[in-house]
């Protein structure tokens, strides 16, 4: 899966004759698994139509403030600031010596310098213009002063150019762009090269073929981070109980467990391996002793069950690891500060994450939560309600700054 999958691209074309390969270049990001807006300057629609870039996005294509609406012909405001919100990465390609030159001095006169004037993310840009242009002084000033601003320039090719001539100047390739900024983005990424194994979801323990003992766990928890954690580069191993949530993604190797044993021999196979563990799972703490072989009767009004003592994993962990950083999970109910500083030394933590069934919004199958973070000198970080998305990056940012 490419490292674009789910990224908000904003596609900026300026007039030059390679604007004719912004066609591929958009099939490329949507294939990627991207999402694409276009905005083209005027000169721009002389090598290409929006009508086909419309087509390909998917999306409508933007290319001046105002824009009259058909049916009442009012007039609508195209928000450049909203667009440069929107976008995780913005690309112009191709970038003209014009627009290079609008963008380096503030020349905000149409509507794709006044979004990448409010963007707020990475900026990428593909020169393309004649060898002459390419290598002018003023060219070469400009290219510096957009890296000053730290936008990052996708290095022209050389081939045949529009003048006939051949050299430096050509537009990178729509499939080199495409590279170029994946390889970049990958660099960059704040986990790249962490391995991390995370628990999440319930166990079942069998009571016989048909019953079992288990929790309200839906594992959406260790899911969101596990998928968190591959979108900053990390390799995860997600070792997970019963549960219907999935995820699609080449750096998360998905092993689907039934009982505490079974999560157990998992997790005991592959933490030597790893530099990270994440033990989010709702593990039984005790199984039924001695399941039943065949469906139990009702032939009793009483009916008791003996229970054993599960492999506890966490403290497997704890007395195991060597450089691991460790966090587990916490869910109490009551003096929720004091069990969870026990269960870091118990268990030999890093790091704790503790939740408490009081909270509203807190707790198994919701689709928020409210946590506080316990470190292993007992720093105590209580945190707002957030989306499980959002408390995953903040679990995330934890192990990004013990790295750093």
């Amino acid at each position: 899966m490419s490292v674009l999958n789910g990224k908000k691209i904003l596609l900026g074309i300026s007039g030059g004759i390679a604007a004719y390969k912004t066609a591929s270049l958009v099939r490329l990001f949507i294939k990627a698994g991207a999402h694409v807006q276009v905005i083209m300057t005027p000169a721009s629609k002389d090598f290409i139509t929006p009508l086909t870039l419309s087509t390909l996005s998917k999306n409508p294509v933007y290319s001046s403030f105002y824009e009259k609406e058909k049916e009442n012909e009012n007039e609508k405001w195209n928000n450049h600031v909203a667009l440069g919100l929107w976008a995780d990465l913005m690309i112009i390609a191709p970038a003209t010596a014009n627009t290079l030159s609008k963008m380096a001095n503030g020349v905000c006169d149409n509507l794709l310098i006044a979004t990448y004037l409010s963007a707020k993310c990475p900026v990428y840009f593909a020169p393309a213009m004649d060898l002459d242009m390419y290598k002018h002084p003023s060219t070469v000033e400009t290219f510096s002063k957009l890296k000053e601003f730290s936008n990052t320039i996708i290095p022209a090719e050389n081939g045949e150019l529009a003048s006939g001539l051949s050299g430096e100047g050509r537009m990178a390739e729509p499939e080199n762009i495409l590279r170029f900024i994946e390889a970049d983005l990958e660099r960059k990424l704040p986990l790249k090269g962490i391995k991390i194994l995370i628990t999440a979801g319930p166990t079942y323990e069998s009571i016989d073929p048909v019953r079992f003992i288990g929790n309200h766990s839906t594992g959406k928890m260790g899911f969101d981070i596990a998928h968190a954690a591959a979108n900053m580069g990390a390799s995860v191993i997600l070792v997970t109980g019963p549960s219907h949530f999935k995820l699609d993604n080449h750096l998360v190797k998905i092993i689907r467990v039934v009982s505490a044993l079974d999560m157990f021999n998992a997790c005991q196979l592959y933490f030597d391996q790893i530099d990270v563990a994440i033990a989010s799972a709702a593990v039984a703490d005790y199984r039924p002793k001695n399941p039943a072989v065949q469906k139990i009767k009702k032939d009793s009004d009483d009916f008791t069950i003996q229970l054993e003592k599960t492999k506890d994993i966490l403290a497997y962990f704890g007395e195991n690891k060597k450089n691991q950083y460790l966090i587990g999970f916490a869910l109490e109910t009551e003096n929720e500060i004091e069990n969870a500083k026990l269960k870091i030394q118990k268990k030999n933590l890093d790091l704790i994450v503790l939740n408490s069934l009081k909270d509203e919004g807190a707790g198994f199958g919701k689709l928020t939560n409210k946590v506080t973070f316990i470190d292993k000198n007992f720093n105590i970080e209580p945190m707002e309600l957030k989306s499980k998305e959002a408390v995953s990056i903040d679990i995330l940012n934890k192990i990004i700054k013990h790295y750093a």
